[in-house]
């Protein structure tokens, strides 16, 4: 009875070996003939560098986003992530769904709200660090990722600041599409005011009595270039402060007015002292531009372009 036991066993166990082999040998085939997950797709875990050189990881693709500033909120849109922002800041107002957003402040953001709300990733930026370094220790110390994207300086900075994003949110493919997509548009603007006889531009971003230009060395300099236009404060560098009598000297052949806090601020210009005999007054080129378009490093920054090109060359794009 005991050998017969014995044989039952040596039996069954051999017939779990081969069982053993079957499923070793069917798994195999099935993982080889699977195709890799979207997280190993996406290429995850990954390390990126924010602006304060800090090295972030991100285990996979953040589904829970908090945006600090408008242009960061641009980016995230256009790239398709709208279900996974969870809240915004006050000044966000665009694309129209943004301003439907939870928010959480201006530059000096509610943190504890923040905090509350546990987002696997707060994109801060740049700009932000002289009025809320403290609030974004905060969110650290309470154990929440914070990302410190860079203040681009120019348009190819702001292609890898939305690479970047792109890359860590698993929206790489997307994020280059997007830059593609503005370097086409860039090329087509110039392409149309390559040939055109230049004019001249001063741009200001405040009213009287502290009126503030851009020389040299600025965003809305690489833009007066791209678009072949020559800036009359290019001999000064940084955006400064400027008086009203120095710009009719200088005669621009436009003004482009980047603000709109001053109602009807076109004709107010136009009616400033000594601007009467300003080439750009005389001419009715005094334009308003949508400020956002010009200045925040997003998607839209080539739209911007064209809107400036336009405004001094309006008969290239007829």
């Amino acid at each position: 009875m005991k050998k017969i036991w014995q044989f039952c066993l040596v039996i069954v166990l051999a017939l779990g070996v081969l069982v053993g082999c079957g499923q070793t040998e069917d798994t195999k085939k099935k993982e080889s003939s699977e195709p890799a997950t979207e997280q190993q797709v996406a290429g995850y875990p990954l390390t990126e560098t924010d602006a304060l050189g800090n090295d972030v990881k991100f285990t996979e693709a953040p589904k829970s986003i908090i945006t600090l500033v408008p242009s960061n909120t641009e980016i995230l849109f256009a790239l398709g992530l709208e279900k996974d922002i969870t809240a915004v800041s006050d000044n966000d107002d665009y694309p129209e769904a943004a301003t439907k957003k939870e928010k959480i402040g201006g530059m000096e953001f509610d943190a504890e709200k923040i905090i509350s709300l546990n987002p696997d990733v707060v994109f801060a930026h740049e700009t932000l660090l002289g009025t809320s370094e403290a609030g974004l220790q905060q969110l650290r110390d309470a154990g929440l990722k914070v990302f410190v994207v860079k203040n681009a300086g120019n348009f190819e900075e702001t292609y890898k600041t939305i690479e970047q994003i792109g890359h860590i949110t698993g929206k790489a493919d997307e994020a280059k599409k997007i830059t593609a997509d503005m370097k086409a548009k860039v090329k087509e603007v110039q392409a149309k005011v390559k040939d055109v006889k230049q004019k001249s531009a001063f741009v200001e971003t405040s009213d009287e009595p502290d009126i503030y230009t851009a020389g040299k060395d600025t965003f809305m300099q690489e833009m007066f270039d791209l678009a072949n236009i020559k800036n009359v404060t290019a001999d000064q560098t940084g955006w400064f402060k400027i008086d009203a009598e120095e710009i009719v000297k200088r005669n621009p052949d436009t003004i482009i007015v980047k603000y709109d806090y001053v109602k009807d601020i076109v004709e107010k210009v136009k009616k400033r002292q000594g601007f009467d005999s300003i080439t750009a007054v005389k001419n009715d080129a005094v334009i308003q531009v949508d400020a956002n378009l010009t200045s925040r490093t997003g998607p839209r920054l080539a739209e911007g372009l064209e809107v400036i090109a336009k405004a001094v060359y309006p008969e290239a794009f007829e």
